[in-house]
This record gives C-alpha cells, structure tokens and sequence, in this order.
C-alpha cells in the first residue's frame, strides 16, 4: 500500500510543490522592486483569481473522483465522457470569465477596498493574466482526469514545466525588459498555455487509443451532467466557503495597514507551502479510494486510510522543524525588506501550528473527493468557516492580527475533526 501511495503522492508533490515555489519566486521579484506595494499587489490580485479559480476547482476534485471510479470499474467509455463534459464546461467558464473580466475587478477591488497605489498595481496584473483563464480551467480538467487515471507523472512533467516557463520569462520581463509587475503576470500567462497545450500533446501520445470511445452527442445529453453537477455543487459551496475564508483573512489583513498586509502575505506562502505538499498525498487518496470503490474493495480502503495518515504525520514532523528554525532564512529569500521582516517574526508562533491543524483536513478531503463523499465534505466545510468568522469578530477587537490567525488554524483543525467524525459512515457505504 506505502508504493501504492508513494507511486501517486510523489510525483504530485513534485508538480505542487513547484507551485508555492512560483509564488515564491514572483515575490522574490516583486519584493526586490522599488516599492513594498509591489507584494501588497500581487497578494490582492492572487487572492482575486483564488477567488475565480477556486470556484471552479470542481472540475479537478469532481473529474478526480469519478474517473478513478471509472478506471476502477474498467469503463472505458464513461472515461472519455468524464473528460469531455469537464473540459466543455471548463472551455466555456473561461471565455465567460476574460468576457467578465472588467466588472469582476471593479466589484472585487472594490470591496477589498486596498490602498490606491496598491491596487492599481493589482489591476495591471490582473487584465493580462485573466487571459490564461481557459488554459487554467483547462488544466484543471487534465489534472484531474490524469490523477484519477492513476497516473501522476504526466501532471507533474507538465506542472514543473509550465513553471520552468514562467520563472524564466518572469526574469526576463521583469529584468530584461523591465516590465515590472506586468512582465509578471505575461509570463505566467504565457507559461498557462504552454502547460494546457503540453497536456493536450501529451494525451494524444498516451491516451490517443481513447478516441474511438469519443461520443460528442453526450455534450448534448443534459440528463448524464446531471451526477457531475450534483456531486460538484456541492464541491463548489465548499471551495466558495474556503474562498470566502482566504479573501477574508487578505482583506482583514489590508484594513490592518500596508505592512500587516505584506507581512500576511508572506507568512501564508508557509501555508501554501504545506498545503500543495499534503495535497500531494491529498491526490493519491482521491486516486485510490475511488478505484478500491470503483473495484468494490472494501478493506483495501480502510487500510489505505490508516498508511495515509501515518505519512501525514511524518509531513507535519517535517514542517514544523523546518519553520521553527529556518523561517527567518525562508523569509529573507522572499524580501529584503528589514522592517517586514521583523514584524513577521511576531506571528511565527501561528506558522508553527498550521501543520498539526491542518494535515487531517487535507488527508480527509482526497478519501471523500475519492468517494464523491461530496455533501459531507461540503458541511464539515461550512462549519469550520462559521466558527471562523464567529471567534475573528467576537475577539478581532482584542489583537487584530493574532486574532486573525486564531480563527485561521481553529478553522483548519475542525474541518479535519469534523471530517473525522463523518468518515466511518463514508467508509462503510463504500462496500
């Protein structure tokens, strides 16, 4: 079972954890601009396509859970179905997106309300990158698709591509041409549609045999959407609940002044950093569970379920000594702003808990995508979000800022708790 899980949670450790590392690299440039305004920028403007992008993570989690259901069935026409309902609707949501793109920032910058500068620095990054929008739902779809296919190599090949790409062209942009925030966001938007047409190449090679399975009268069959956005409704109420959780704690941290603002900033690159390392794990839990429940493998799962967490554990071990000794040297990287550096120094107690409050929620969200556990996915979500803006604006008046992540890990820990509680009904029904 640890080869089983490893053959799938590596590579996609690999491919997400060159994710945070972009981000890293995008404020190691900014950062090193002329300006503090720069970071405060980029974290606007990445929390407002979170907000866009997380919306539709169903087409990942919900293609994830249903083709690995598939593949465990061996139904090899209701694969190529799954791919290519997610990829219509990926396809359209994109173009709606770019055609939306001018009332989205007017409402989101709006009510973030940031600072002038910062936010005009945002907007500039934002009207060029939103173009990438259908390669980035697009890719969602393939990573998906691929993943519950029980194959991670693929994704990871692409992901450490597509971000080879868009630190080379970053340099260049930025320093090169001197682009400043724009030469950002043109590169990431360039190395998108690298990845999305990389992966497109990439199935025609490997998956190419599947075409004879293509059907395209089952776009037009509105009955056989019907579990896909039923299961994924769901999913989206619960990413919108996360997202509502991650804009808020961004706008809280702006209304605390340019410096909470930038501090925050970095400080949750340590959460993204973790997050898309559990999240490798995350994805071989998808991967699995829906193909031990596609095969009717009841004790299988249960087994798969107790090795998970035993390299969770080891991931969060990981993490914490690694913050607690090395987050100053992590923070440098990013910044050589002394001033944000010190006050960040006041809130490393908080990046020390976020691995213990965190690992479980992750672990337990793969085996329910896996499961298309997704109502109850959704309602451990919703309620660790209430209890998250319950304790920020009950004590907010107290510490802002360390109020703020109070909330943030009490958040983390109850939807792994809550989850808990939930999962031996899930597994149970799995037979």
């Amino acid at each position: 079972m640890n080869k089983s899980i490893l053959r799938l949670a590596v590579p996609n450790i690999i491919s997400n954890i060159t994710v945070p590392l972009l981000g890293m690299v995008d404020l190691f440039i900014v950062g090193h601009l002329d300006s503090e305004d720069y970071i405060g920028a980029i974290a606007l403007a990445t929390m407002l396509f979170n907000f866009i992008y997380w919306s539709f993570s169903f087409l990942r989690m919900g293609t994830s859970g249903f083709t690995a259901q598939a593949f465990g069935a061996g139904s090899r026409v209701e694969q190529t179905n799954i791919l290519l309902r997610s990829m219509s609707v990926a396809m359209g949501a994109g173009i709606c997106i770019i055609l939306l793109q001018y009332l989205i920032t007017a409402l989101g910058f709006y009510l973030l309300n940031a600072d002038p500068m910062v936010r005009g620095y945002a907007e500039d990054y934002f009207h060029v990158y939103v173009w990438a929008a259908p390669a980035v739902l697009g890719m969602y779809t393939f990573n998906g698709w691929y993943v519950g296919m029980q194959n991670a190599k693929i994704p990871m090949f692409v992901a450490i591509g597509v971000n080879v790409v868009n630190i080379g062209l970053s340099l260049l942009f930025v320093y090169g041409f001197g682009m400043k925030i724009k030469g950002v966001a043109f590169a990431t938007l360039c190395a998108q549609y690298t990845g999305f047409f990389f992966f497109l190449l990439m199935w025609n090679l490997k998956y190419g045999w599947l075409k004879k399975y293509f059907n395209l009268m089952v776009l037009r069959d509105l009955k056989s959407y019907i579990p896909f956005f039923k299961v994924n409704s769901d999913i989206f109420i619960r990413t919108m609940a996360l997202v509502a959780v991650t804009t808020f704690f961004t706008s809280a941290s702006s209304r605390s002044g340019k410096d909470i603002l930038a501090v925050n900033a970095l400080l949750m690159q340590m959460f993204i950093l973790f997050s898309y390392m559990m999240d490798g794990f995350a994805y071989a839990a998808e991967a699995l569970t829906g193909k031990f429940i596609g095969a009717n493998k009841r004790l299988e799962l249960k087994f798969l379920v107790k090795r998970l967490f035993a390299w969770g554990i080891v991931v969060v071990v990981l993490f914490t000594a690694v913050y607690a000794f090395f987050l100053e040297d992590i923070l440098r990287l990013l910044t050589d702003k002394e001033n944000i550096i010190a006050l960040s120094k006041e809130y490393q107690f908080w990046v020390l808990l976020i691995p213990v409050a965190g690992f479980s929620a992750f672990l337990w969200d793969g085996i329910f995508v896996g499961a298309t556990a997704s109502h109850q996915m959704r309602n451990s979500m919703l309620i660790a979000v209430a209890v998250f803006f319950i304790i920020y604006f009950a004590f907010s008046h107290i510490s802002a800022n360390n109020i703020l992540w109070f909330a943030f890990i009490m958040y983390l820990a109850l939807r792994g708790i809550v989850q808990s509680f939930m999962a031996p009904a899930i597994l149970n029904d799995s037979r």
